[in-house]
C-alpha cells in the first residue's frame, strides 16, 4: 500500500471536504496517513482525526515556525501526549533557515527540548530540515534519537548518506514533479530505494499538476509514478519498498496499519 508519511489532514483547508478526500486517497491506494502536529493547540484536534478515522497515525510536535508563539507548558502537553502507546513519531520539530523570524537560534532550544523527548519516550522523529539540513543533523547527533524521517529532503548527497547512517528515511513528494527541481529528482532517482518514503505534505507541496491549488492526499498515487519513472521501475516496486520503509522507520504503524 501507499504511505503517506507526512500529510496535514487536521488542517483548516481540508474542513469542508476532508471525508471524501480521505476515501479518494484511500481510492487511489493510499492505506495510511502520518499527520504530524504542529502546534500544541492543534493536539486536540489531531486526537480527534485519528480517532474517528481509520489508519490516520498521529505525530506530535512544535513546528519551529510557531515557536514564538510557544509556552513552556505546551512541551508538558506534548510529553503527556507522547506517552500514548498508538504515537509513531514526535513531529513535526526541526529548524527553519528559510525564514527571518523566529531565528535559527530561536528555534534551537525547542528543537532540542523535543529531542530530548524522543529520547525519554524512545521515539523516532519527524524532521523538518528547511535550509538548515546541516544543523538539524549535528543536533539529532548530540542528542542520540533513534532515526525516523527527514522531511522534504533538499540537502546534499552527503548529508543523505549521514542521515541515512543514523537510521533516518527520506522524505519525497510533491516538488519532484517538477522538471525544474534537478537536485532533488537527481537524489530521488540515485538513492538507495530503501532510503525513500513518500509524502504529500498536503495542502502545502503541491505538486507540478496541482501548481498554485491545495495538495490533495490522493496526489500521493501520482507522485509514486513519478518516482518509477525518475528510476525506470515498475510503480508496484516503488510502493511496496516506500511502505516497507516507512514500517522501518516508524516501527509502531505496524501496530496501527496490520
Amino acid at each position: 500500500m501507499l504511505i503517506d508519511t507526512h500529510i496535514h489532514l487536521d488542517a483548516d483547508e481540508f474542513a469542508p471536504d476532508r471525508p471524501a478526500l480521505i476515501e479518494a486517497a484511500r481510492a487511489a491506494g493510499v492505506g495510511g496517513f502520518v499527520v504530524p502536529a504542529v502546534t500544541a493547540a492543534g493536539f486536540d484536534a489531531l486526537d480527534a482525526l485519528a480517532d474517528a478515522t481509520p489508519n490516520v497515525a498521529r505525530a506530535y510536535g512544535l513546528h519551529p515556525l510557531y515557536v514564538d508563539s510557544a509556552q513552556a507548558a505546551d512541551l508538558e502537553q506534548l510529553a503527556q501526549r507522547l506517552a500514548r502507546p498508538d504515537v509513531v513519531a514526535v513531529g513535526e520539530i526541526g529548524l527553519d533557515g528559510f525564514i527571518n523570524t523566529p531565528t535559527l537560534e530561536a528555534q534551537l532550544p525547542w528543537f532540542e527540548a523535543q529531542l530530548a523527548l524522543a529520547g525519554r519516550f524512545d521515539l523516532p522523529v519527524i524532521l523538518h530540515v528547511r535550509h538548515a539540513v546541516e544543523a538539524v543533523i549535528r543536533a539529532v547527533k548530540r542528542a542520540g534519537v533513534r532515526g525516523g524521517i527527514a522531511h522534504a529532503f533538499n540537502g546534499s548527497c552527503q548529508q543523505a548518506d549521514t542521515l541515512l547512517g543514523m537510521g533516518f528515511a527520506l522524505g519525497f513528494g510533491g516538488t519532484l514533479t517538477y522538471p525544474g527541481s534537478r537536485r532533488i529528482r537527481a537524489l530521488a532517482a540515485d538513492l538507495p530505494l530503501d532510503a525513500i518514503v513518500l509524502e504529500t505534505d498536503a495542502p502545502d507541496m503541491p505538486p507540478e499538476w496541482a501548481r498554485g491549488q491545495r495538495n490533495l492526499p490522493a496526489n500521493l498515487a501520482r507522485i509514486a509514478d513519478t518516482l518509477a519513472g525518475l528510476r525506470d521501475v515498475p510503480v508496484a516496486e516503488v510502493i511496496a519498498a516506500t511502505e516497507r520503509n516507512a514500517r522501518r522507520v516508524l516501527p509502531r504503524l505496524n501496530t496501527l496499519l496490520g
